[in-house]
């Protein structure tokens, strides 16, 4: 079943990073939205979602376990998009 995924990015090398992989991971199955934290409505969605810091991932509006910790771990990702 396809899944939305959101990743909340501020640019930098690392949500970068980050993108790539969710990208990669996602292919065409599920789509995927980078959203800019440097953007007021972003931010303000990013923090009723939950996020702390970026990079960060939704997926299907719920924050990705990857994201609650230090940052996106690929195995938690592969298992959320399953």
């Amino acid at each position: 079943m396809a899944k939305t995924i959101e990743v909340f990015s501020a640019g930098c090398p690392t949500c970068k990073d980050t993108i790539d992989l969710v990208k990669k991971l996602a292919g065409s199955e599920h789509q995927v939205h980078v959203r800019d934290m440097r953007h007021a409505e972003t931010a303000t969605r990013a923090k009723a979602l939950g996020v702390r810091s970026v990079p960060a991932v939704v997926i299907d509006g719920t924050l990705a376990g990857c994201c609650a910790g230090r940052g996106p771990d690929e195995h938690v990702l592969r298992e959320a998009l399953r």
